[in-house]
């Protein structure tokens, strides 16, 4: 997930500059340290399939917007968007929320879970990588514990997580409480009460509306989308 060197580029490029500012940022100014030109260039590169590194990314404008709220919820902000752009490890969503707080994550199961998606496609060195750098991911976001022996333990939670996690249900065209009960809302450890009092915490500083009467529930998203994104997203919503 490489949460070490986002936090660096981040911290280093304007969060309105153009996807040219974080290739100049990597590749010329070697702001990740990295021994070679070709490692700055495959860093670059890792990073943008990752996260889209380009203002013109709808979920890389909500991770900048939401990525200054606080270091704490930082790495469960970098997997979510990670998650939406990585189908392998996407993959292996439902495989760790399944385990137990506690329950051991051995890479052997994950390298077998990978594996069934694409039978015969990975050969058993590529998927014991896989498996160690999945592992990685999820242990970076704080789902799994553990240096050697992996455990399943739970993340941070911050007003900012929530966001994410109900703006991404949003992109999938839901709303309301729907938005509350989606594969993103999976993610969030605690119960739906906390998570609703972490919505309502981002909505008064001012990163989303979220309004809740009776039981009814609305969430806005003002200036996360242009109005032709949002146009694309409605119309994609009507589709499904």
């Amino acid at each position: 997930m490489m949460v070490d060197d986002l936090t660096v580029l981040l911290a280093e490029v304007h969060p309105d500059s153009a996807r040219a500012a974080y290739a100049e940022a990597v590749v010329e100014r070697n702001v990740l340290g990295k021994p070679t030109r070709k490692a700055r260039e495959l860093a670059l590169r890792h990073l943008s399939t990752l996260y889209g590194l380009d203002p013109r990314v709808p979920l890389f404008r909500a991770l900048r917007r939401l990525w200054a709220l606080g270091e704490a919820g930082q790495p469960f902000l970098a997997l979510l968007v990670a998650l939406a752009r990585d189908p392998l490890l996407r993959g292996t969503q439902d495989f760790i929320l399944a385990k137990d707080p506690g329950a051991p994550v051995l890479r052997t199961d994950l390298e077998t879970e990978l594996a069934k998606a694409q039978p015969e496609r990975f050969s058993a060195a590529s998927l014991k990588s896989f498996a160690q750098n999945v592992n990685g991911t999820w242990t970076s976001a704080g789902f799994l514990q553990g240096r050697i022996r992996k455990v399943r333990s739970s993340p941070v939670l911050t007003p900012a997580v929530v966001a994410l996690c109900l703006f991404l249900a949003h992109l999938e065209g839901l709303s309301g409480q729907r938005l509350f009960s989606s594969s993103w809302a999976k993610l969030l450890p605690g119960s739906s009460v906390e998570w609703e009092a972490l919505a309502t915490t981002a909505s008064h500083q001012g990163v989303l509306v979220f309004l809740n009467a009776a039981g009814v529930k609305e969430v806005r998203f003002p200036d996360f989308l242009t109005e032709e994104e949002e146009t694309i997203r409605q119309e994609a919503a009507r589709v499904v």
